[in-house]
Protein backbone atom coordinates (compact mmCIF):
# COMPACT_ATOMS: atom_id res chain seq x y z
CA UNK A 1 0.00 0.00 0.00
CA UNK A 2 1.25 3.36 -0.69
CA UNK A 3 1.13 5.38 2.05
CA UNK A 4 1.70 9.17 2.03
CA UNK A 5 4.47 8.95 4.90
CA UNK A 6 6.75 6.85 2.65
CA UNK A 7 6.15 7.61 -0.87
CA UNK A 8 6.92 11.44 -0.31
CA UNK A 9 10.23 10.53 0.86
CA UNK A 10 10.64 7.81 -1.93
CA UNK A 11 9.77 10.69 -4.81
CA UNK A 12 11.74 13.25 -3.29
CA UNK A 13 14.82 10.99 -3.50
CA UNK A 14 13.59 10.18 -7.04
CA UNK A 15 13.64 14.15 -7.65
CA UNK A 16 16.93 14.72 -6.50
CA UNK A 17 18.82 11.68 -7.14
CA UNK A 18 17.21 10.43 -10.56
CA UNK A 19 15.41 13.81 -11.72
CA UNK A 20 18.72 15.59 -10.49
CA UNK A 21 15.92 18.85 -9.81
CA UNK A 22 17.22 21.77 -7.85
CA UNK A 23 16.04 21.64 -4.13
CA UNK A 24 13.59 24.81 -5.10
CA UNK A 25 11.86 22.80 -7.77
CA UNK A 26 11.20 20.08 -5.53
CA UNK A 27 9.79 22.08 -3.16
CA UNK A 28 7.69 23.45 -5.80
CA UNK A 29 7.14 19.38 -6.50
CA UNK A 30 5.75 18.38 -3.44
CA UNK A 31 3.66 21.48 -2.62
CA UNK A 32 1.41 20.49 -5.81
CA UNK A 33 1.63 16.97 -4.11
CA UNK A 34 0.73 18.50 -1.18
CA UNK A 35 -2.74 19.57 -2.95
CA UNK A 36 -3.20 16.60 -4.19
CA UNK A 37 -2.83 14.70 -1.16
CA UNK A 38 -5.72 16.81 0.58
CA UNK A 39 -7.92 16.40 -2.57
CA UNK A 40 -7.25 12.54 -2.20
CA UNK A 41 -8.49 12.57 2.17
CA UNK A 42 -11.08 14.53 1.24
CA UNK A 43 -12.24 12.29 -1.34
CA UNK A 44 -11.51 8.98 1.11
CA UNK A 45 -9.22 8.09 -1.94
CA UNK A 46 -5.81 6.22 -2.28
CA UNK A 47 -3.12 7.64 -4.80
CA UNK A 48 -2.57 4.33 -6.05
CA UNK A 49 -6.21 3.85 -6.87
CA UNK A 50 -7.13 7.20 -8.73
CA UNK A 51 -8.56 6.83 -12.22
CA UNK A 52 -8.35 9.56 -14.46
CA UNK A 53 -11.38 11.13 -13.96
CA UNK A 54 -10.53 11.68 -10.59
CA UNK A 55 -7.50 13.89 -11.35
CA UNK A 56 -10.28 15.66 -13.59
CA UNK A 57 -12.19 16.16 -10.67
CA UNK A 58 -9.39 17.71 -8.72
CA UNK A 59 -8.09 20.17 -11.95
CA UNK A 60 -11.63 20.98 -11.86
CA UNK A 61 -11.43 21.75 -8.15
CA UNK A 62 -8.30 24.03 -8.88
CA UNK A 63 -10.21 26.09 -11.20
CA UNK A 64 -12.92 26.23 -8.93
CA UNK A 65 -10.54 27.77 -6.21
CA UNK A 66 -9.45 30.47 -8.30
CA UNK A 67 -6.01 29.42 -9.61
CA UNK A 68 -4.48 30.26 -12.48
CA UNK A 69 -4.22 28.62 -15.79
CA UNK A 70 -0.62 28.78 -15.52
CA UNK A 71 0.27 27.27 -12.37
CA UNK A 72 -2.49 25.01 -12.83
CA UNK A 73 -0.15 23.65 -15.96
CA UNK A 74 2.55 23.41 -13.37
CA UNK A 75 0.63 21.61 -10.89
CA UNK A 76 -0.35 18.89 -13.97
CA UNK A 77 2.96 18.60 -15.23
CA UNK A 78 4.11 17.69 -10.99
CA UNK A 79 1.14 15.17 -10.79
CA UNK A 80 2.21 13.37 -14.01
CA UNK A 81 5.80 13.11 -12.74
CA UNK A 82 4.36 11.90 -9.85
CA UNK A 83 2.40 9.27 -11.31
CA UNK A 84 5.34 8.21 -13.32
CA UNK A 85 7.07 7.80 -10.39
CA UNK A 86 4.88 5.36 -9.24
CA UNK A 87 4.52 2.88 -12.75
CA UNK A 88 8.16 3.38 -12.58
CA UNK A 89 8.63 1.96 -9.02
CA UNK A 90 6.02 -0.55 -9.46
CA UNK A 91 3.13 0.53 -7.62
CA UNK A 92 0.64 1.40 -10.72
CA UNK A 93 0.60 -0.56 -13.77
CA UNK A 94 -0.57 2.55 -15.98
CA UNK A 95 0.01 6.51 -15.25
CA UNK A 96 -3.67 8.01 -14.47
CA UNK A 97 -2.75 11.48 -14.98
CA UNK A 98 -1.24 10.61 -19.02
CA UNK A 99 -4.10 11.94 -20.76
CA UNK A 100 -4.40 14.96 -18.50
CA UNK A 101 -4.55 17.73 -20.98
CA UNK A 102 -2.49 21.10 -19.94
CA UNK A 103 -4.16 24.27 -20.31
CA UNK A 104 -2.94 27.12 -23.06
CA UNK A 105 -1.07 29.47 -20.64
CA UNK A 106 -0.52 32.55 -23.47
CA UNK A 107 3.08 33.61 -23.94
CA UNK A 108 3.39 36.13 -20.71
CA UNK A 109 6.81 38.23 -21.63
CA UNK A 110 9.41 39.14 -19.28
CA UNK A 111 10.04 42.12 -17.96
CA UNK A 112 13.01 43.78 -19.38
CA UNK A 113 14.94 46.91 -18.51
CA UNK A 114 16.76 49.30 -21.38
CA UNK A 115 20.33 50.18 -21.37
CA UNK A 116 19.35 53.54 -20.16
CA UNK A 117 17.16 52.02 -17.16
CA UNK A 118 19.99 49.99 -16.30
CA UNK A 119 22.50 52.95 -16.09
CA UNK A 120 19.66 54.93 -13.88
CA UNK A 121 19.47 51.82 -11.42
CA UNK A 122 23.96 51.76 -11.01
CA UNK A 123 23.80 55.47 -10.67
CA UNK A 124 22.04 55.27 -7.54
CA UNK A 125 23.80 52.90 -5.34
CA UNK A 126 26.01 53.90 -2.96
CA UNK A 127 29.67 53.49 -3.60
CA UNK A 128 30.49 54.84 -0.51
CA UNK A 129 29.88 52.10 1.59
CA UNK A 130 31.60 47.81 1.13
CA UNK A 131 27.78 46.73 0.98
CA UNK A 132 27.29 49.62 -2.06
CA UNK A 133 30.40 48.33 -3.95
CA UNK A 134 28.80 44.42 -3.08
CA UNK A 135 25.42 45.53 -5.05
CA UNK A 136 26.54 46.90 -7.73
CA UNK A 137 29.07 43.76 -8.28
CA UNK A 138 26.57 41.76 -8.19
CA UNK A 139 23.73 44.06 -10.29
CA UNK A 140 26.48 44.03 -12.99
CA UNK A 141 27.61 40.32 -12.92
CA UNK A 142 23.34 39.27 -12.85
CA UNK A 143 23.20 41.51 -16.19
CA UNK A 144 26.89 40.69 -18.36
CA UNK A 145 26.45 37.21 -17.65
CA UNK A 146 22.31 36.16 -17.48
CA UNK A 147 22.73 34.71 -14.20
CA UNK A 148 20.06 32.77 -12.25
CA UNK A 149 19.42 34.10 -8.82
CA UNK A 150 20.49 30.91 -7.15
CA UNK A 151 23.98 31.04 -9.48
CA UNK A 152 24.67 34.25 -7.99
CA UNK A 153 24.62 33.07 -4.56
CA UNK A 154 26.61 30.58 -4.92
CA UNK A 155 29.57 32.14 -6.73
CA UNK A 156 32.90 31.53 -5.17
CA UNK A 157 36.38 32.82 -5.58
CA UNK A 158 37.45 29.39 -7.35
CA UNK A 159 34.57 30.01 -9.87
CA UNK A 160 36.35 33.36 -11.16
CA UNK A 161 38.79 33.23 -14.01
CA UNK A 162 39.21 37.23 -14.60
CA UNK A 163 42.12 36.79 -16.24
CA UNK A 164 40.95 34.67 -19.09
CA UNK A 165 37.51 36.18 -19.03
CA UNK A 166 35.58 33.66 -17.77
CA UNK A 167 33.39 32.54 -14.62
CA UNK A 168 32.54 28.94 -13.74
CA UNK A 169 28.47 28.50 -12.91
CA UNK A 170 26.43 25.64 -11.41
CA UNK A 171 23.24 25.53 -13.06
CA UNK A 172 20.14 23.58 -12.18
CA UNK A 173 20.89 19.94 -11.51
CA UNK A 174 24.32 20.54 -10.40
CA UNK A 175 25.32 20.98 -14.28
CA UNK A 176 28.24 23.28 -14.54
CA UNK A 177 28.88 25.68 -17.65
CA UNK A 178 31.67 28.63 -18.40
CA UNK A 179 30.15 32.13 -18.97
CA UNK A 180 32.04 34.88 -20.86
CA UNK A 181 32.08 37.78 -18.26
CA UNK A 182 32.17 41.56 -19.91
CA UNK A 183 34.84 43.77 -18.94
CA UNK A 184 32.37 46.05 -16.71
CA UNK A 185 31.60 42.88 -14.57
CA UNK A 186 35.31 42.31 -13.92
CA UNK A 187 35.76 45.84 -13.25
CA UNK A 188 33.34 45.87 -10.93
CA UNK A 189 34.05 42.73 -9.18
CA UNK A 190 37.87 43.82 -8.69
CA UNK A 191 36.87 47.16 -6.93
CA UNK A 192 34.40 44.91 -5.07
CA UNK A 193 37.29 42.74 -3.70
CA UNK A 194 39.22 45.66 -2.22
CA UNK A 195 36.33 45.71 0.50
CA UNK A 196 35.37 42.57 0.42
CA UNK A 197 38.74 41.76 2.49
CA UNK A 198 36.98 44.21 4.99
CA UNK A 199 33.72 41.92 5.38
CA UNK A 200 33.33 39.53 8.46
CA UNK A 201 32.93 35.78 7.02
CA UNK A 202 31.90 33.09 8.84
CA UNK A 203 34.44 30.08 9.02
CA UNK A 204 33.25 27.51 6.55
CA UNK A 205 32.01 30.76 3.73
CA UNK A 206 35.40 32.20 3.27
CA UNK A 207 35.38 30.89 -0.61
CA UNK A 208 31.58 32.69 -0.89
CA UNK A 209 32.16 35.66 -3.67
CA UNK A 210 29.06 37.41 -2.08
CA UNK A 211 28.56 37.14 1.28
CA UNK A 212 26.00 39.09 3.39
CA UNK A 213 26.49 41.60 6.63
CA UNK A 214 26.23 38.01 8.82
CA UNK A 215 28.99 36.48 7.01
CA UNK A 216 27.39 33.67 5.22
CA UNK A 217 26.48 33.59 1.66
CA UNK A 218 24.05 36.54 0.88
CA UNK A 219 20.56 35.52 0.24
CA UNK A 220 17.78 35.88 -2.84
CA UNK A 221 15.55 37.87 -0.77
CA UNK A 222 18.45 40.86 0.28
CA UNK A 223 19.47 40.83 -3.37
CA UNK A 224 15.53 40.95 -4.43
CA UNK A 225 14.91 43.86 -1.33
CA UNK A 226 17.69 45.49 -2.58
CA UNK A 227 16.96 45.97 -6.27
CA UNK A 228 13.55 46.93 -5.59
CA UNK A 229 15.04 49.85 -3.37
CA UNK A 230 17.54 51.02 -5.88
CA UNK A 231 14.16 50.82 -8.81
CA UNK A 232 12.40 53.28 -6.52
CA UNK A 233 14.98 55.63 -6.11
CA UNK A 234 15.81 55.70 -9.90
CA UNK A 235 12.69 56.46 -10.63
CA UNK A 236 12.07 53.02 -12.57
CA UNK A 237 7.84 51.46 -12.13
CA UNK A 238 8.36 47.98 -13.81
CA UNK A 239 8.12 45.57 -11.79
CA UNK A 240 11.64 43.93 -11.58
CA UNK A 241 13.19 41.30 -9.68
CA UNK A 242 17.03 39.47 -9.65
CA UNK A 243 15.40 37.82 -13.15
CA UNK A 244 14.71 40.68 -14.85
CA UNK A 245 18.56 41.15 -15.28
CA UNK A 246 19.22 37.65 -16.87
CA UNK A 247 15.59 38.71 -19.19
CA UNK A 248 17.32 41.63 -20.33
CA UNK A 249 21.22 40.24 -20.66
CA UNK A 250 19.41 37.97 -23.54
CA UNK A 251 16.93 40.76 -25.08
CA UNK A 252 19.96 42.53 -25.22
CA UNK A 253 22.33 40.03 -26.88
CA UNK A 254 19.39 39.09 -29.48
CA UNK A 255 19.04 43.07 -30.13
CA UNK A 256 22.91 43.51 -31.25
CA UNK A 257 22.65 40.09 -33.67
CA UNK A 258 23.76 37.42 -31.29
CA UNK A 259 22.87 33.52 -32.38
CA UNK A 260 20.49 32.12 -30.39
CA UNK A 261 22.45 29.09 -29.83
CA UNK A 262 24.76 31.00 -28.08
CA UNK A 263 22.56 32.97 -26.20
CA UNK A 264 21.30 28.98 -24.94
CA UNK A 265 24.36 28.11 -24.09
CA UNK A 266 25.42 31.21 -21.99
CA UNK A 267 21.86 31.15 -19.97
CA UNK A 268 22.32 27.24 -19.27
CA UNK A 269 19.08 26.07 -21.38
CA UNK A 270 18.77 22.60 -21.90
CA UNK A 271 16.43 23.33 -24.83
CA UNK A 272 16.40 25.66 -27.23
CA UNK A 273 12.49 26.29 -26.69
CA UNK A 274 13.50 27.99 -23.53
CA UNK A 275 15.71 30.65 -25.22
CA UNK A 276 13.47 31.49 -28.17
CA UNK A 277 11.10 32.63 -25.67
CA UNK A 278 13.10 36.31 -26.40
CA UNK A 279 13.03 35.83 -30.33
CA UNK A 280 9.51 37.02 -29.49
CA UNK A 281 10.63 39.92 -27.22
CA UNK A 282 12.58 40.78 -30.17
CA UNK A 283 10.15 40.70 -32.84
CA UNK A 284 7.96 42.90 -30.21
CA UNK A 285 10.66 45.30 -30.34
CA UNK A 286 11.38 44.95 -34.23
CA UNK A 287 7.71 45.62 -34.73
CA UNK A 288 7.43 48.94 -32.66
CA UNK A 289 10.79 50.13 -34.40
CA UNK A 290 8.97 49.73 -37.88
CA UNK A 291 5.75 51.43 -36.41
CA UNK A 292 7.54 54.36 -35.14
CA UNK A 293 10.62 54.97 -37.88
CA UNK A 294 8.77 53.09 -41.27
CA UNK A 295 7.98 56.41 -43.90
CA UNK A 296 4.68 54.21 -45.03
CA UNK A 297 3.47 53.91 -40.98
CA UNK A 298 4.28 57.97 -40.40
CA UNK A 299 0.75 59.81 -40.69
Amino acid sequence: MVTKDNITKKYKNYLLLEKSLSLNSIEAYLTDLDKLSGFLEDEGLKAENVKPDDLQQFIARLYDLGINARSVARIISGIKSFYNFLVLDGYMQTNPAELLETPKTGLKLPAVLSLVEIEMLMSVIDLSTKEGQRNRAILEVLYSCGLRISELTGLKFSDLFLNEGFIKVEGKGGKQRLVPVSHAAINEIEKYLYYRKEMNVKKGSEDILFPSNRGSAISRITIFHFIKQYAKLAGIKKTISPHTFRHSFATHLLEGGANIRAIQLMLGHEKITTTELYTHIDREYLRQEIIEHHPRNKK
